[in-house]
């Protein structure tokens, strides 16, 4: 019965697709005009957020400028949700809740594009380091996009009834801020959406290209310390020591072997130590070594056997050494895997294909890196997120045909293309929207 009902959903949904493509022909050129018409705004938005980063969960000037926005086009807007998120509602008659989800925050690195409107902010972090910031994930294409499709879907309310409900997710870029948003009420002080929307920019397809991948899309993704303790002495007595700093390189290499020799090739997973710190002098054997390690797979039951081969192995490796104490792990941040929902994938698609072209949509394959929207699909939305590409087309063609890599999401040269993406963004958002919600 199961596998019956999800089918007769997929042929309603994909029904519902193919109709509103055949109806919306002559609103896919209007539509094309009214984001030409917004886009010099829209652009001056995206400068000014690029210029002017924020951290994580520090975000309080970023969501004071998109909560202004939308407040003067109607929306109901809540600010402080989660920390520093917002929410907009707009309700315009019975209909579905449909849910735009934008992220908020930087990164804490330095931009080296070259950009005349390259960020060169700096604040202190929560350690109290004073540390660069900058927009090097695409999140100020995210934001302007979500105002620029907020305009439009205020503009042509009488195309769509329902409830639209934007959000300005804070700490994507560590994984924290979608959950701290439900946990202070997301889904229960405000209407829980019957749908979710994401766009995230990308750095595999051409500018204006919308990518998507049914199923599971972005990676489980589980940040843990780890401290290995030894017995520290001195550097030309090593008998009278137990050195971390040894026992902490075996680990590394015993950890190589989870990924290669105890997972099945055909399920993705990555285990990378991203960080190793010990000792303080040439000729001290320090008494602990600390590392950091990142673990991603696409599978909640693979991410589980990631997370107990590596103590299995760093326990044994201690034992072998005759450290005084087994290592300490601690997960410092994790997330779960984007699921996208197959029948909302394809009437997104479909509705996407109208809107910008059947040429501009594409499939993509699944990735390793992860996003905390999928905290959204596990709280029992329904949900899908596409990703927009960035890159320009001529460069891109180049990067393939001589293998020499162009820069990406997080890299200080990260400086996408941002007319085309911009543009392709709040074309295929509103049109995704107005398919969800529209007229009878």
């Amino acid at each position: 019965m199961k596998t019956t009902g999800r089918a007769v959903l997929t042929a309603v949904l994909l029904f519902a697709a193919t109709a509103s493509a055949q109806s919306s022909g002559t609103a896919a050129g209007s539509g094309a005009a009214q984001v030409d018409a917004i886009y010099p705004d829209i652009e001056n938005l995206y400068i000014d957020l690029h210029q002017t980063p924020e951290l994580a969960f520090h975000e309080q000037r970023t969501a004071a400028a998109l909560a202004t926005r939308v407040k003067a086009l109607g929306f109901e807007v809540t600010s402080g949700v989660g920390g520093t998120g917002l929410v907009a509602i707009l309700r315009n008659g019975p209909g579905p809740t449909v849910m735009l989800r934008t992220e908020l925050d930087a990164l804490p690195m330095q931009e080296k594009t070259g950009l005349s409107f390259a960020s060169t902010a700096t604040t202190k972090n929560d350690a109290g380091e004073t540390v660069s910031v900058a927009h090097m994930c695409g999140h100020d294409l995210h934001m302007s996009a979500w105002v620029g499709t907020a305009e439009l879907m205020a503009q042509n309310r009488d195309r769509w009834h329902g409830t639209l409900m934007l959000v300005g997710q804070p700490a994507e870029e560590i994984v924290s801020g979608a959950a701290a948003m439900i946990h202070d009420g997301l889904f229960t002080r405000f209407p829980k959406p019957d749908f979710a929307l994401g766009m995230h920019d990308d750095a595999s397809l051409p500018a204006g290209v919308v990518g998507f991948h049914s199923g599971f899309f972005r990676a489980a993704s589980t940040s843990l310390d780890m401290t290995v303790y030894g017995r520290g002495g001195h550097g030309a007595y090593p008998q009278t020591a137990i050195d971390p700093v040894v026992l902490a390189a075996r680990i590394v290499l015993a950890l190589q072997t989870i990924v290669s020799r105890e997972n099945n090739p055909a399920d993705p997973a990555v285990v990378t130590v991203g960080s190793i710190h010990g000792g303080s002098a040439w000729n001290i054997i320090p008494d602990m070594v600390k590392l950091q390690l990142t673990v991603r797979s696409l599978d909640p039951k693979v991410q589980q056997r990631l997370l107990g081969a590596i103590e299995r192995e760093a326990n044994g490796e201690a034992q072998a050494a005759n450290a005084p104490k087994q290592p300490l792990i601690e997960i410092k941040s994790s997330t779960d895997t984007v699921y996208n929902d197959p029948a909302l994938t394809q009437r997104a698609v479909a509705a996407t294909r109208v809107a910008l072209g059947a040429d501009k949509v594409v499939e993509m394959p699944a990735l390793m890196g992860s996003e905390d929207f999928s905290q959204f699909g596990l709280a029992g939305v329904t949900a899908v997120l596409l990703h927009v590409g960035a890159v320009d087309a001529a460069k891109l063609e180049e990067s393939h045909k001589t293998g020499v890599p162009l820069p990406g999401v997080h890299s200080p040269l990260w400086a996408p293309v941002r007319e085309p993406t911009i543009k392709a963004a709040i074309g295929a958002e509103t049109a995704i929207l107005m398919d969800l919600l529209k007229s009878g």
